[in-house]
């Protein structure tokens, strides 16, 4: 049974930073991209950050892109997002998701497995 397992998740001022981390279990890890979607209150799910099972190709949306980076240990089978300079527009649940195709993917539905999620509130 495939469980993905966010934490990290919690309240920051405007400005700071969290780092989350899903940590992945019955699956072959170092074959899946991994990605990092979320969704704020009344709107649809979006695309974070994805990153190859390599580790070598990462994928950010163009909102957070220079602010959050994603990385992954193949060895713990742990993915991580690192989050600088956060904003209120960041508020949101925060899920992890792994992908037998490629990072590229950026559509929920192209994801195979999900997490529970972990709330970010960021207040100004």
């Amino acid at each position: 049974q495939v469980q993905l397992k966010e934490s990290g998740g919690g309240w920051v001022q405007a400005g700071g930073s969290l780092r989350l981390s899903c940590a992945a279990s019955g699956l072959t890890f170092s074959t899946y991209a991994m990605g990092w979607f979320r969704q704020a209150p009344g709107k649809e799910r979006e695309f974070v950050s994805a990153i190859s099972p390599s580790g070598l190709s990462t994928y950010y949306s163009d909102s957070v892109k220079g602010r959050f980076s994603i990385s992954r240990e193949n060895g713990k089978n742990t993915v991580y997002l690192q989050m600088n300079i956060l904003k209120p527009e960041d508020t949101a649940v925060y899920y992890c998701s792994a992908n037998r195709g490629t990072a590229r993917s950026r559509g929920a539905n192209e994801y195979d497995y999900w997490g529970q999620g972990t709330q970010v509130t960021v207040s100004s």
